[in-house]
């Protein structure tokens, strides 16, 4: 029986995020963060940020910025990181060389680790030999014959390498539930490099025992290494935290693990493109995961009650950005209007800029109900800082309008004309008009509301028509109106 996470012991529950900076964050890795920084939330516990920074040739500058700058606009906040004091740092790898030399020297002592004397281009002969063979590569069956003989002496010019006491072994997972493995795939590997920087099999663990690290969180491509990861726990007599392996999120198709090519972007991308950080969260949580009821909409006090590693899937998730988009949108409809505005100013059009905020409120409360995200709000809201030019296409690719007579256009916005100069010009008084209009010309909603519609808005849809109307105002709504009809008639 698998325990659960806050069952297994009475100590405080401390997860990690643990990034590389080589690059800009992507959602596989921001959905492991939440995951780990929701078990430490909903335990009252530590949610620690580690930069494994200990490859420099693969290093970007920026990263590590880029990082915290994703994790804090997603709302994920942590106790301890490179950014602010704690009990167990430093908190990136690079500044705690010192620690690891600490550990790799025991398992020297222990007679655990030993100098690798071989050329990489010597270790690929081996491979190759192997290969030839048809046998897997283990480089176990090359360790120097000299280690039986002589005390284990690192000087540092060398690769350092972990001696393995292949073993079978089962263990428990959170996700995958129980797994094992034989003795034929626990190998010997590097745990230091000749640069005195560790491997990430080796800083890992010696990072996590020092943090006392509850819950390792992290993604599928890490656990066939785990039979050498349980090995080296044993030799360094360190009881293991508990293991929670999350599946691959796949591409659209379902087939195979998102990439860029399938539109995987950088986490700022949706910030910059408008989405909001909680719709992301619920979205990237959701993959993969749920609490058994039919809800898909949760904020983050939701999450933090609702979550639990036991239900995560196994599989992978597919990533459908249609939902996302939905999700976002679902989330935009929840904000107050004035909270809608303080959170888009930075996203309308040039043309808004001389329009008193009131006037951009009654807009938002248009264009609500159908944005998505903010970038679409200067393609959605243009019309109504400034009259576009009226384009014939607008009327030739619309179906409906296309194959009516221009003459019968004409006359549907010379009616309107006169209905809509003797109203009272509110929102509710527009509307009663345009059923009217409907109801005396018997003309089908998409060909009259459509050709009032293409010429107040110069679009082929637009926000609710009678709101819009209101909106823009009579004086303007009636001179698009007659510019369009004047074209028409121009024929």
């Amino acid at each position: 029986m698998l325990l659960s996470y806050n069952m297994i012991n009475m100590n405080k529950v401390r997860t990690r995020f643990c990034p590389s900076p080589t690059g800009y964050m992507h959602v596989g890795g921001v959905r492991t963060a939440l995951f780990a920084w929701l078990i430490a939330r909903q335990n009252q516990g530590d949610f620690i940020l580690r930069i494994e920074d200990t490859d420099k040739n693969r290093e970007v500058e920026g990263s590590e910025k880029h990082i915290i700058e994703s994790l804090k606009w997603l709302g994920i906040q942590w106790q301890e990181g490179p950014d602010m004091n704690g009990n167990y740092g430093p908190y990136r790898q690079s500044e705690r060389l010192a620690i690891y030399r600490k550990w790799a020297d025991k398992l020297l002592a222990s007679g655990r680790a030993y100098a690798d004397p071989y050329t990489p281009d010597q270790t690929q002969k081996f491979r190759e030999e192997a290969q030839k063979n048809k046998q897997p590569f283990l480089f176990r069956n090359h360790r120097p014959n000299s280690l039986d003989s002589e005390p284990p002496i690192w000087d540092g010019s060398m690769p350092l390498r972990f001696k393995s006491d292949p073993k079978a072994y089962t263990w428990s997972d959170e996700i995958m539930g129980e797994l094992n493995t034989g003795p034929e795939v626990v190998d010997d590997f590097i745990i230091m490099k000749s640069d005195g920087f560790p491997t990430y099999n080796f800083a890992h663990i010696v990072d996590d025992a020092e943090m006392k690290i509850s819950h390792i969180i992290r993604g599928q491509e890490f656990i066939s290494s785990m039979p050498n990861y349980l090995n080296l726990y044993k030799a360094l007599d360190i009881e293991h935290p508990i293991f929670a392996t999350v599946p691959h999120i796949l591409g659209p198709t379902g087939n195979k693990k998102l990439s860029k090519r399938d539109g995987a972007k950088d986490i700022l991308d949706y910030r910059n493109e408008g989405y909001l950080p909680e719709a992301l969260v619920n979205f990237l949580v959701t993959l993969g995961w749920n609490d058994g009821t039919e809800d898909e909409i949760y904020d983050v006090d939701d999450l933090v009650k609702r979550f639990s590693l036991d239900r995560v899937q196994k599989s992978g998730a597919r990533f459908d950005e249609r939902r996302l988009l939905w999700l976002n949108g679902a989330h935009i409809r929840n904000l107050s209007t004035e909270k809608l505005h303080k959170l888009t100013k930075k996203y309308w059009p040039k043309s808004s800029e001389v329009f008193e905020d009131d006037y951009k409120q009654r807009i938002l409360q248009l264009i609500k109900e159908r944005l998505k995200f903010f970038k679409e709000i200067p393609e959605l809201t243009e019309f109504f800082f400034s009259r576009p030019d009226f384009d014939q296409e607008l009327i030739s690719s619309n179906k409906q309008l296309a194959k009516t007579e221009n003459d019968i256009l004409i006359k549907l916005l010379d009616k309107s004309i006169n209905e809509l100069e003797n109203i009272e010009f509110d929102q509710a008084t527009i509307k009663a008009s345009l059923d009217k209009l409907l109801a005396e010309t018997g003309e089908k909603p998409a060909i009259l509301l459509g050709i009032i519609r293409v010429a107040v808005s110069r679009w082929p849809s637009s926000p609710e028509l009678a709101g819009s109307l209101a909106v823009i105002g009579k004086d303007e709504s009636l001179a698009r109106l007659k510019e369009v009809m004047l074209k028409l008639s121009e024929r």
